[in-house]
């Protein structure tokens, strides 16, 4: 997800599951396929490479789920603790709080 609209319509009407060091934002979209936006602020996560890490991981943990998944706009937001978690831990956080929201989906 790029634009604003976009990032708009999945805060609208939202479901949410969070943890300490991530919330997943989600919303059914109207495509046939799941889509991920990010809002890593600046204030929760200073350093870009942190940014950019917690990115790539949570790209390729939906890359490889992205079949599994149902038609969603997922949008990941970081807080300042994600930064204590290796990446195996980021992934199993990933991976919890995504099969949350499938269930608060169904």
């Amino acid at each position: 997800m790029l634009t604003p609209f976009d990032f708009n319509y999945v805060f609208q009407q939202s479901f949410r599951a969070g943890s300490p060091y991530i919330t997943l934002v989600a919303r059914y979209n109207r495509l046939d396929h799941p889509r991920l936006g990010f809002a890593i602020a600046k204030k929760q996560v200073k350093r870009a490479h942190e940014r950019n890490r917690i990115k790539r991981i949570a790209k390729e943990y939906f890359r490889h789920h992205q079949s599994q998944l149902p038609n969603i706009d997922f949008i990941v937001m970081a807080k300042s603790p994600v930064l204590e978690l290796d990446n195996a831990q980021l992934v199993a956080t990933f991976d919890k709080l995504c099969q949350r929201i499938v269930a608060k989906q169904a």
